[in-house]
């Protein structure tokens, strides 16, 4: 993998962002030139260390996570294949970045909640599902069915949920289809498909099962969540604006790059701790099942240095200077428009441009758009799939701008949003319902789970709200958005391939 086009992508994900709160930051919404800084820098870290760890992932881990699927499969052990699913969804959950960012701002609006416990119970809801979604591929079970009773059940679960948990349940759906597990999960289901089209008697292509399986995965972060939230509610989102003071103060503290070299030692561990699991899984697997010559087995050490360095460099500058600087830009946007309903406007339509400019610079949607072009034989064009991402982000990130403010219910959005869903998923085409639920989690990426979900917890902290019910769920809404863009789409497309058979 060439690390310049690695480098290309990340810079293309991460400087549209830092552009807008550069223009934010010295002209409506004062930053001062310290917390500017620290923003600069932590950005540079964020677009090296996410450059390191990709190419680490390419190297190192995706060769384990595709030839342990195939190996698997090949296997036709149905408990083996079951077990060692869970086993692979839960492992490498635990080491994805995007859940630790989430699960470290969660902790530190709610105190109550253990960091690693939320991590374990959403890495557990990933592995039951896996193996579900597995289960489906292997007795060819409708994806719509269990799609529609899946989220019957989360919704009945969330009702029961405390509503400190019910936006950071959905949240969790999206932010666990990262670049760590996303790779893992794809490649089983790929394996896992093209095996069981070997086997049947009939010449039958397996694309229709190969897409699929990451968008009934993320269902069981939500579960696990709300779960979570009715067994230890008594331990919830309290004495937030202490806990948010206190933090405040210890960051002030320390200045320039002494915050970055005061987080390095804390992220180190916590990230030798997630990574650690993944290691032992794959020699494991390397002993008993796929047995790489040499050559591949020190490639796939320095792949996993690579992830190891470049997931720590990650994770110091997002939260160094990154994700403060996304929260102290929403406060001053979000105390703003607290007086006045100009500004109010004004939090929105940044909201509008923020969800814009993140769902276009996004690598994996430029990945989704192509290969859906593809997909369709190029008949859905990739222009007009980024025009309909980029809008459906867009009004998502303003309506939890808007949520922010007027403390409208998430509900209000998230119920018709899944309603629309799935009713579409009856009569659009299984390979793009497949590809819609898969990408649910593609425009929630790193960037949303670091910048936007900091920027919309300042915003109504300093608004006035409350953060652990008003601004976790904006990660929801916009893993929401490819549900209903990519199925109209596919419509579409079957539409005009019906009239071109005509």
């Amino acid at each position: 993998m060439n690390i310049l086009q690695k480098l290309k992508e990340t810079v293309s994900s991460v400087l549209p962002i830092m552009a807008i709160v550069m223009l934010l930051g010295v002209t409506i919404a004062p930053l001062g030139w310290g917390l500017i800084g620290r923003f600069l820098i932590g950005g540079v870290l964020v677009i090296f260390g996410l450059t390191i760890f990709l190419l680490g992932i390419d190297i190192g881990v995706i060769p384990i996570g595709e030839r342990s699927g195939a190996a698997l499969a090949a296997k036709r052990n149905l408990p083996l294949l079951l077990i060692a699913a869970f086993l692979i969804g839960f492992i490498v959950t635990v080491a994805e970045p995007d859940v630790q960012v989430l699960a470290g701002q969660v902790k530190n609006i709610a105190p109550g909640v253990s960091k690693w416990g939320l991590i374990l119970m959403i890495a557990a809801g990933i592995g039951l599902f896996v193996s579900l979604g597995i289960l489906r591929t292997v007795l060819s079970l409708p994806l719509t069915i269990l799609l529609v009773i899946s989220y019957a059940v989360v919704f009945i679960l969330s009702y029961f949920t405390p509503s400190e948990f019910q936006g950071i349940a959905f949240d969790s759906g999206g932010a666990t289809t990262g670049p760590m597990t996303v790779p893992f999960i794809m490649a089983l289901g790929v394996g896992v498909a093209a095996v069981r089209a070997k086997s049947t008697a009939k010449n039958v292509s397996s694309s229709d099962d190969s897409f699929g399986l990451t968008g009934i995965a993320s269902i069981g972060p939500i579960a696990a969540v709300c779960l979570y939230g009715i067994l230890f509610s008594h331990h919830g989102a309290q004495g937030n604006a202490g806990h948010l003071a206190e933090a405040a103060n210890d960051a002030a503290s320390v200045q320039g790059m002494l915050v970055f070299w005061h987080l390095l030692p804390e992220i180190t561990g916590e990230v030798a701790r997630a990574l650690l699991p993944l290691l032992i899984m794959a020699v494991f697997f390397q002993i008993t099942l796929i047995k790489m010559p040499p050559v591949q087995v020190m490639r796939m050490v320095r792949g996993f240095v690579l992830s190891f360095v470049g997931l720590v460099i990650f994770m110091t500058g997002a939260s160094g200077g990154f994700m403060p600087a996304g929260k102290q830009l929403g406060e001053v946007l979000g105390a703003l428009a607290a007086q006045s309903s100009v500004w109010s406007v004004l939090l929105v339509a940044i909201g509008f441009a923020f969800g814009a400019v993140v769902v276009i610079a996004e690598p994996a949607v430029w990945v989704l758009t192509d290969q859906v072009e593809n997909v369709s034989g190029g008949t859905i064009k990739r222009k007009v799939m980024l025009i309909a991402l980029s809008a459906g982000v867009a009004t998502s990130i303003a309506l939890s701008m808007l949520r922010v403010l007027t403390g409208f219910s998430l509900w209000y959005v998230l119920i018709p949003g899944y309603v629309i869903s799935l009713i579409l998923a009856f009569f659009c085409p299984k390979l793009f319902t497949g590809i819609a639920f898969d990408s649910g989690g593609v425009a929630s990426g790193t960037m949303t789970s670091t910048f936007i979900l900091s920027f919309t917890l300042g915003a109504s902290s300093a608004s006035g709200g409350n953060p652990a019910v008003d601004a976790f769920g904006v990660i929801a809404l916009v893993a929401m958005t490819p549900l209903i863009a990519i199925q109209i789409l596919g419509l579409v497309f079957d539409i005009k391939h019906k009239r071109g058979k005509k």
